[in-house]
């Protein structure tokens, strides 16, 4: 049983990935050719899940936006870990005034939201994807960087790491040989977990407009799009609600997954 929300998270995933790299090369309809004529159309076996209020195809516009969602969510992810888990590390090993100046910078950040960083950016830079990517990205190092900080100092009063210092080994040795591969399965539970927030915010800031431009497939715009025709017809706002659902679900039972195959304390109760 404790398999099922692996595979079920990965199947979930994986449905989603499929559908962005299908996008590539194929999708049934030009995802921004507007049909007036079409406009509004329920599901059909020409248009699977029906059309917009301008005619387009929903099917196709959610199988790009997957691709938006997706690439928004690596970057972001990959950011927040090059920058946090490294801050984590040092903060965790070089005890003192560093490492607490370190705790309080990410404590400040952790207090920003990333809503507030991205209508910042907005106002510097414009909106777009980029924009959105940055504050999502800067707003999850703190996460990163907390994380990383409590999962290395637990290891670091493990008996081996004193045995380590004890044959005079550097304490850059002992965070990439003895601490970062001990901290390695917790990061990667905390970046699918990190994925998921990543793609709610990214939809929250696509609802917002203050993400991709409006020739951009994304499910937040979409949302909003479909909100203004919502009691004509509810598939332009459902279809894209049920796409966040289900990444997010996806990524939430892969990193739920992932702790319950890597955490020792788990695997004893199998």
């Amino acid at each position: 049983m404790r398999r099922l929300s692996l595979i079920m998270g990965l199947a979930l995933v994986g449905l989603v990935v499929a559908a962005a790299a299908v996008s590539l090369v194929w999708t049934p309809y030009d995802p921004n050719l507007v049909r007036p004529p079409d406009r509004l159309l329920g599901p059909s076996w020409s248009h699977w899940l029906g059309t917009d209020r301008m005619g387009i195809d929903l099917l196709s516009r959610l199988m790009v936006g997957s691709r938006t969602t997706l690439m928004v969510g690596v970057i972001a992810v990959c950011l927040a870990i090059v920058v946090g888990v490294p801050l984590g590390l040092v903060s965790g090993i070089r005890r003192g005034w560093l490492s607490q100046l370190l705790l309080r910078v990410s404590d400040i950040m952790f207090a920003l939201p990333a809503l507030l960083l991205a209508i910042l950016l907005v106002a510097v830079r414009g909106a777009s994807v980029a924009t959105a990517t940055w504050a999502i990205g800067i707003a999850t190092v703190p996460v990163f960087v907390r994380m990383a900080h409590a999962a290395t100092l637990s290891v670091m009063a493990q008996d081996f790491i004193d045995a380590a210092r004890s044959c005079g080994t550097s304490s850059a040795a002992i965070a990439l040989r003895h601490v970062l591969p001990n901290i390695a399965p917790i990061v990667g539970v905390q970046a699918s977990a990190s994925f998921s927030s990543a793609i709610l915010a990214e939809a929250g800031l696509s609802y917002l407009g203050l993400a991709a431009p409006a020739t951009t497939p994304t499910w937040g715009r979409m949302m909003r799009d479909g909100q203004v025709d919502l009691f004509l017809t509810a598939w332009p706002a459902l279809a894209p609600g049920l796409a966040i659902a289900v990444a997010v679900l996806g990524f939430n039972l892969l990193g739920d997954g992932l702790r319950d195959q890597l955490d020792p304390r788990l695997r004893e109760f199998r």
